[in-house]
């Protein structure tokens, strides 16, 4: 058995061999790896067709089941695996090559199934590297660095291109892990530094084959190299196919992203891109290739639209990391060192970069620049200026007008003046802020003409004559607008400018939380409120009973006097002033009882009711009135309508007209067209067409 606190590569193991006697092997031994094949991993499939997901599926899970079988091991057996087993190396560099890349996850097919798996594999992949990386997991179970470094050199199981797949496969969510593993790759075998070295030659090459394929060429390559004879027929980006140009801007995008992320997990391979002049063939292949490339995205006919879409997607992507890139370089092999020793060094240092800019016109004159503060504050300006110069120019920022020393209008901010002043005072403390904001007023805010005017005398004659302890002037505090305010709503109980406290109970926006309708039928409190109102009516008395002595207003409130009562009527005499003809007999005639009348009465009674009779037969026999009767009463009704309405009545139609052989008038000929058009309408003439009418309609059998 192994030894405690002995490094792996030190290790002897006693175990039984092929024919049952035991042996002694080093604990890293090709014998001691298990034969177990590790199948290649192939990417998801793109056209999600069942027979394909499947294969995947189950690939993916023996890869997984592997990998996890392989985590599983003990120390020792799981460095002879990794070191011995090739099929294990061909499955991990499998999947650096052929893992969707972040821009291509979104081709993959939406199957949850296939997400899972793949995440599954991704991760199992990750921690295997991780493993891999870690020459220490206990204080029992680790590798001598010197031979650790030389196992993972020599047996290829790091190198600095699957270092890059690493960052970008998986540099997201990780980048903290990764950066301690592929610094400790790097500490305890410094051989990869100069494979660094050797590989950014071979990065820059990838710019010169992008520029070669679309017809161009660096500034400085034109200038030491001869153009090609056949140079002049080199295809372009316009004249280049569809799928050559899909191919070279994906080739960019992932060069481009891999780099950048490489260079951002550990920062410190900056520097060897940097001693190339990485910066510098960057920046040109930027300013030739980019132009070209977005010219022919847009301008070329696609076949089809979404192409052009994720070719625009992809170009604008690997735009914005080739600037990061160089933010990332300037800042941590220029900047870094510098802002971490002298703030004055730096201070000037950049103060003559603005200049610089200033004096190639890449700002407005009245904008001069940002202090040291504000830059060192914001670390990556200088490196996004050197990124858009390379795009084409530097872009002034938008300056706001705060008001400066004597209420001038200054073209910097606020907090940019009390930089500058800042800035100058760590230099001359001596001096006071209201002379120096009257130098800075004077030479346009630039800070490093105002140092040097004072150091060497050479202050403007208004400025001499000012004291140079001058403090700074104090802004008058102008009245404050809600003490002169006039408002409707002024002092009631939401005044907040006139209020210290405020119910905020009864402010909410919206509908009022809590609150339904049926709370709202449920509150009885305006019946409690009212209840003490209603409470003198309760008590009723129906007889009061008075003892002799007592007095009536003592008991209940009684009165002899009650000035509610209505006297009104007291003094009037009702029907004392009405007519004396004025009777019931003349307003309504007088009528005879039944039972007191006579004879006569019966007569005339009889009479009246003979004559009812008779009406009523007339009505009985003209029950059914004549026809003729009843078409004149209509033909008299209508008439007498139309003339109320003002309408010209019909003329009577005469289709008879004059006897044969005494000609026709115009009239009767019109009335005869007029009645041969519309005899169809009426009597049997339309029989056949109404029969058909039915037939077509299934009312009669074919």
């Amino acid at each position: 058995m192994a030894c405690a606190r002995v490094p792996l590569d030190e290790q002897q193991v006693t175990e039984p061999g092929p024919l049952g006697k035991e042996r002694t092997l080093p604990a890293l031994h090709p014998e001691r790896a298990e034969d177990r094949c590790f199948v290649p991993y192939k990417p998801p499939p793109e056209e999600a067709s069942p027979a394909e997901v499947e294969e995947f599926l189950e690939r993916a899970k023996f890869i997984t089941e592997d990998l996890e079988w392989l985590l599983a091991l003990p120390h020792d057996k799981f460095w002879c695996q990794v070191v011995f087993d090739e099929s294990l190396q061909r499955c991990l560099d499998s999947y650096l090559h052929h893992a969707p890349r972040g821009l291509d996850l979104a081709a993959l097919p939406s199957s949850p199934a296939v997400a899972d798996t793949q995440r599954s594999v991704h991760k199992a992949v990750f921690l295997t590297f991780l493993r891999m990386a870690t020459h220490k997991e206990s204080k029992e179970r680790f590798i001598t660095p010197a031979v650790f470094g030389e196992i993972i050199y020599e047996n290829f199981l790091f190198d600095i291109p699957k270092i890059l797949d690493l960052c970008v496969l998986f540099g997201k969510g990780n980048s903290q892990l990764l950066h301690k593993m592929i610094e400790n790759v790097f500490t305890q075998q410094p051989s990869y530094y100069s494979d660094l070295d050797e590989t950014v030659p071979t990065v820059l090459q990838v710019f010169d084959t992008i520029l070669d394929k679309c017809g161009l060429q660096c500034e400085g390559a034109a200038a030491m190299e001869p153009m090609k004879l056949n140079a002049h027929k080199q295809p372009t980006a316009m004249t280049m196919s569809q799928q050559d140009l899909a191919d070279l801007i994906a080739y960019l995008c992932d060069s481009t992203t891999t780099i950048h992320a490489f260079l951002d997990i550990f920062p410190a391979a900056c520097s060897s891109f940097y001693s190339h002049g990485f910066i510098s063939r960057l920046t040109s292949f930027y300013e030739t290739a980019v132009p070209d490339l977005e010219k022919a995205v847009r301008k070329r006919n696609f076949d089809h639209k979404s192409l052009q879409d994720d070719l625009w997607k992809r170009l604008s992507h690997s735009c914005r990391k080739m600037v990061e890139m160089t933010h990332l370089l300037l800042h941590h092999t220029c900047l870094q060192p510098i802002l971490e020793g002298d703030e004055t060094r730096t201070s000037y240092l950049l103060q003559g970069v603005e200049s610089a800019w200033d004096s190639v016109g890449r700002r407005k004159p009245q904008i001069q620049s940002k202090t040291s503060s504000s830059l060192l504050s914001n670390q990556g300006a200088v490196g996004g200026a050197t990124a858009a110069a390379a795009s084409g120019g530097f872009k002034a920022p938008e300056v706001r007008e705060p008001e400066g020393a004597e209420g001038a209008v200054c073209p910097v901010s606020g907090a940019e003046l009390e930089s500058l002043l800042s800035c100058i005072r760590d230099l001359l403390p001596d001096l006071g802020e209201g002379f120096l904001l009257a130098c800075l007023q004077e030479y346009d805010y630039n800070s490093e003409l105002v140092i040097n005017n004072i150091l060497e005398d050479r202050l403007a004659p208004n400025l001499d004559k000012l004291d140079r302890a001058m403090p700074r002037p104090v802004k008058e505090e102008l009245p404050s607008v809600l003490n002169n305010r006039s408002n409707v709503f002024d002092d009631d109980e939401f005044d907040v400018f006139r209020r210290d406290q405020v119910d905020m109970s009864r402010i909410w926006k919206g509908r009022r939380k809590g609150e339904s309708a049926k709370e709202l039928l449920n509150d009885k409190q305006h019946i409690e409120d009212q209840r003490a109102r209603y409470q003198a009516y309760e008590t009723v008395v129906d007889e009061v009973i008075i003892e002799p002595g007592d007095s009536s207003s003592a008991a209940y409130d009684l009165d002899d006097y009650d000035d509610e009562y209505d006297d009104t009527y007291d003094m009037n005499q009702v029907g004392a002033n009405d007519l004396d003809g004025d009777t019931l007999l003349n307003r309504r005639p007088f009528t005879i009882p039944q039972v007191l009348r006579k004879g006569k009465v019966e007569e005339e009674e009889e009479g009246e009711e003979e004559q009812e009779d008779d009406t009523l037969q007339v009505l009985k026999d003209q029950f059914v009135q004549d026809p003729a009767l009843l078409r004149e009463r209509a033909e008299a009704r209508r008439a007498a309508m139309q003339q109320r309405k003002g309408i010209r009545p019909e003329r009577p139609s005469n289709v008879a007209g004059r006897p044969k052989g005494q000609g026709q008038t115009l009239e009767t000929f019109l009335d005869r067209r007029k009645k041969e058009a519309n005899k169809s309408r009426v009597s049997n003439h339309n029989r056949r067409t109404m029969a058909d009418r039915k037939r077509n309609k299934g009312m009669i059998p074919s």
